[in-house]
């Protein structure tokens, strides 16, 4: 694959401390990417040859069905993976930052403001964000009981404590999450290198007891396969997608790693470990078949086999903190990018930003995975709800590709592009595939996905609304500030900062402080935070400080990246060391109104949403808050709203 495919947002010098990846040197990334960007993937060989064999399908384990599985396996961890993640996609990053989100956002600015094929391509990344959620709560289910199930392998008899041994695990998991992973974090890289070396031992011990299941890497065989068993072979692809679950965590990682290291620990490591695991299944399989029932356990050596549960079970720990603490930063993106309420978030480290807990996302991912566990309640039927959310969003990841190289990469599309239409194909069959499980369990990412997409979409639409009407009940700053100086009230030392989201309007707590308070102070500023579409903000564009209307008035416009945590008082801090005005944080108050909404017929929205917004508006954390206002500082005063 040539290496010189531009990426589409370079990352700067500069832009490297934020993501911190300049601290450590090669090695130390490879290790901690292999703790983090590759748990999801590195825990499909529990399950994905396991359900290939399930008799739903109907597959009996002789030589040339084995190596038709197998082969559709590696090649789909080449295609999907290593050609089309790692080699291609990873280069789209928006400055140093992956993820569907990212994507949507550079696809975006390849497409004119406004335009119906933008709309189209944000409803297409909100819609992949929502299913990463669904994704959320299934992979640390179907991880941890994949992994405890290999106690029914040691001793049968523990087949009815599976379920509460893996309730348990996952309680624990998610009670330690406001600790943070930083300590946590350190053992991370380690323990999965010692699981993704276990795995390519185990694979070579049984390779060699049966040699011939190395013809598997010839595509030849996986064609075979689809020959041999027609139309139904299109349904085994709903199994192999499993394999190749955790491949977009790669490219949404890329931000806390790099591109580099994520790739070098892909090479050298991961990808060849899975594929000697894989064969070596495969290699058990063809001299027992009756191993089929779960091949990636009993093809463990006995006095192995209980280090291996507790090293797997590990390994499922790790797979699913990395979704739980991608869905927290996937959380923040949505709520900077304005799509979901400000919620609560809390830092769990000093030196990396990117660790955050978010304590509402935390216990609604708890109590819906374990619901799932309870209503599933084996990995085997969670296979068949896993899947749908992944190959959906991998589908929607190639459609975004698709745009970003035909705009952004004019040397590259004329390869790039057809590449993409054998990706679309792919994508195609594994959304078929793992569609035809729709009853059997697959309905349930769907739904959840919708549900998410559905308040994700309202709080954003029900955000301009509302945004609507108070610029139409507002009155224009320009010709409100000359009039109030013709008799102004009385002036009170300090200053006062009016948080307002549209910079030409009168904020409601100007008014609403003159109408009740009768008093200005002797300096002004009207402030609006605005989140840019980029990672993080560049020093240059952080402030902007305008006087308007003479007599100590001022515009302030604070700018931050969908990946900062804003703090509007440390950035005002600084205005005086970028030229501005001096905030003395002791003598500044802010002023914020609340609006009440209310949720009214022949309006924007159909009443329930109108209804569902409102609800969300009202238990939704204040913007104060969000921007880390100090409550001692801070007046808020309210309004109703009808939208």
């Amino acid at each position: 694959m040539p290496s010189s495919i531009p990426s589409s947002a370079p990352t700067s010098a500069s832009d490297a401390g934020h993501h911190g990846h300049g601290r450590q040197g090669l090695p130390g990334l490879v290790i901690g990417a292999i703790g983090v960007v590759f748990g999801d993937i590195g825990t499909s060989p529990l399950y994905t040859l396991k359900e290939a064999f399930s008799p739903h399908f109907g597959l009996v384990g002789n030589h040339d069905t084995v190596l038709g599985i197998l082969s559709l396996v590696f090649w789909a961890l080449m295609i999907v993976v290593t050609l089309k993640y790692v080699s291609i996609i990873m280069r789209a990053d928006n400055e140093g930052e992956g993820g569907i989100m990212a994507l949507m956002t550079l696809a975006q600015r390849t497409l004119a403001k406004g335009s119906r094929s933008a709309y189209i391509v944000g409803i297409l990344g909100i819609f992949g964000a929502s299913l990463f959620f669904g994704d959320s709560v299934i992979t640390p289910a179907i991880t941890v009981l994949g992994a405890v199930e290999g106690l029914e392998v040691a001793a049968p008899g523990l087949h009815r404590f599976i379920v509460p041994i893996a309730v348990v695990i996952l309680i624990a998991v998610f009670l330690a999450q406001r600790f943070g992973t930083e300590k946590v974090g350190r053992v991370f890289g380690p323990i999965t290198m010692v699981w993704f070396i276990a795995l390519a031992l185990i694979g070579i011990h049984n390779i060699i007891e049966a040699p011939e299941v190395l013809k598997a890497l010839n595509p030849m065989w996986g064609a075979r396969f689809f020959v041999e068993h027609g139309s139904h072979s299109v349904l085994i692809l709903g199994v192999v997608v499993l394999a190749v679950t955790g491949g977009e965590a790669l490219y949404a990682d890329m931000g806390h790693f790099g591109a580099r290291p994520i790739r070098f620990g892909w090479y050298t490591v991961v990808l060849p470990c899975l594929t000697l695991n894989y064969l070596g299944q495969g290699a058990f399989v063809l001299g027992h078949p009756d191993a089929v029932v779960n091949p990636f356990f009993e093809a463990v050596p006995s006095w192995a086999l209980y280090p291996m549960i507790v090293l797997a079970t590990m390994a499922a720990v790790i797979a699913s903190q990395a979704v739980i603490t991608g869905a927290y930063s996937v959380a923040r993106q949505a709520m900077q990018l304005g799509y979901i309420p400000r919620m609560q978030i809390k830092h769990t480290s000093h030196a990396t930003i990117g660790q955050i807990y978010v304590p509402y996302i935390n216990w609604v991912l708890m109590l819906s995975v374990l619901t799932v566990v309870l209503m599933f309640r084996s990995s085997t039927a969670l296979a068949s709800a896993y899947g749908i959310s992944v190959s959906a969003t991998m589908l929607i990841d190639t459609l975004l590709l698709a745009l970003v190289a035909n705009a952004l990469w004019p040397r590259w599309r004329l390869w790039v592009l057809p590449l993409c239409i054998v990706f679309f194909i792919v994508d195609v069959g594994f959304v078929i595939a793992n569609g035809a499980k729709f009853f059997d369990g697959a309905w349930f990412p769907v739904l959840l996905g919708l549900v998410v997409f559905t308040l994700l979409r309202t709080w954003r639409r029900g955000r301009e609304l509302l945004h609507e009407e108070v610029r139409k009940e507002g009155i224009q700053l320009d010709t409100f500030l000359p009039g109030l100086m013709l008799a102004p009230p009385a002036r009170v030392p300090g200053t006062a900062v009016f948080m307002t989201a549209d910079t030409g309007v009168v904020p409601h707590a100007l008014l609403h402080n003159l109408k009740h308070n009768k008093v200005l102070h002797e300096r002004n500023v009207f402030l609006t935070v605005e989140t840019l579409k980029v990672p993080y903000a560049p020093r240059e564009k952080r402030l902007k400080i305008e006087a308007i209307g003479g007599e100590d008035f001022y515009r302030v416009l604070v700018r931050f990246g969908f990946m900062e945590m804003p703090d509007v008082p440390l950035a005002l801090m600084r205005s005086c060391d970028a030229g501005g005005i001096y905030f003395d944080p002791m003598d500044t108050t802010y002023f914020a109104s609340r609006e009440t909404v209310v949720a009214s017929r022949h309006r924007g929205m159909p009443i329930w949403r109108d209804k569902l917004f409102a609800f969300m508006h009202r238990n939704a954390a204040p913007a104060t808050g969000f921007f880390r206002i100090p409550g001692n500082r801070l007046v808020e005063l309210g309004a109703q709203v009808e939208i």
